[in-house]
């Protein structure tokens, strides 16, 4: 089992692939495993570029040391992460929370950073989205099972027509055993925090890197308007809108999503 010791509690890893060059990095979001990585993205990724995946603290077997954080103590995660891994520099892809957590590594660690690319997240949250994720907290406090969160995630992340795929949603349901979940109904409220807290938008014109702002046409968790706020904001990114996708773009574009990454990796 890969565990790797970052500020003396171990984080588990995988790593796929040993192409030359800058590894890329794929943080995961709120509520997620690592292993949401494996099937459609690990495989194009890990052709081209060695790929690292991991688990956020309190996620699988990632230790947690307990108390809150914040997007700011992830991305101090990940740099302990690479320093346990003798990785100096590296690209990221990060969604929603791990994109709060790549756009914090930009900041807090630049020199560890060679391109930057981000999906399905904001740079501060709106009123909307303050109200969805205290909405799940408080979902999380009453003790609702993972069933009931995993309906609110389909709802919020999918497009109508995937919604109606019902093979597909029995799938990502049976990826969510009710004996098994990911992480905690504890760790899922600081988890919330975080996104909750995350504000880099007075600070976005300080990160210099590459960036590619990648976004689902349909996504109402993080709808375009907060992909171009973040696009209007760093000085060297692009935004790539995906006609077809909401916020699990990754998922419901999958090839083209894999192919505009790799793309921009190459240039």
């Amino acid at each position: 089992m890969p565990l790797a010791s970052v500020a003396g509690r171990n984080v588990y890893y995988e790593s796929y692939g040993d192409a030359p060059g800058n590894p890329l990095v794929l943080v995961m979001g709120m509520a997620g495993s690592c292993k949401g990585w494996l099937a459609l993205q690990v495989p194009d990724f890990s052709d081209r570029h060695r790929t690292l995946i991991f688990e956020n603290r309190g996620v699988g077997k990632s230790e947690d040391p307990g108390g809150p954080f914040t997007t700011a103590d992830l991305a101090d995660d990940l740099a302990g992460l690479l320093d346990a891994l003798d990785l100096e520099r590296v690209d990221v892809l990060g969604v929603f929370m791990g994109g709060m957590t790549a756009q914090e590594f930009a900041l807090r660690h630049p020199a560890r950073l060679g391109r930057l690319i981000l999906t399905g997240t904001y740079a501060r949250p709106d009123a909307k989205r303050r109200l969805l994720l205290q909405t799940w907290q408080e979902i999380a406090r009453a003790g609702a099972g993972p069933e009931v969160f995993l309906g609110e995630r389909l709802l919020w992340t999918l497009q109508d027509e995937t919604l109606e795929q019902r093979d597909l949603i029995e799938a990502m349901a049976a990826s969510f055993p009710g004996d098994s979940p990911p992480i905690s109904a504890e760790i899922l409220i600081r988890q919330c925090d975080a996104c909750l807290a995350h504000d880099t938008f007075d600070r976005l014109r300080d990160i210099p890197h590459p960036t590619l702002i990648l976004c689902g046409r349909q996504d109402q968790l993080t709808p375009p308007k907060l992909h171009r706020e973040l696009a209007d904001e760093i000085p060297n990114a692009r935004l790539v809108t995906l006609g077809y996708g909401a916020h699990l773009v990754l998922a419901e574009s999958a090839e083209r999503f894999n192919h505009t990454v790799l793309q921009f990796l190459s240039e």
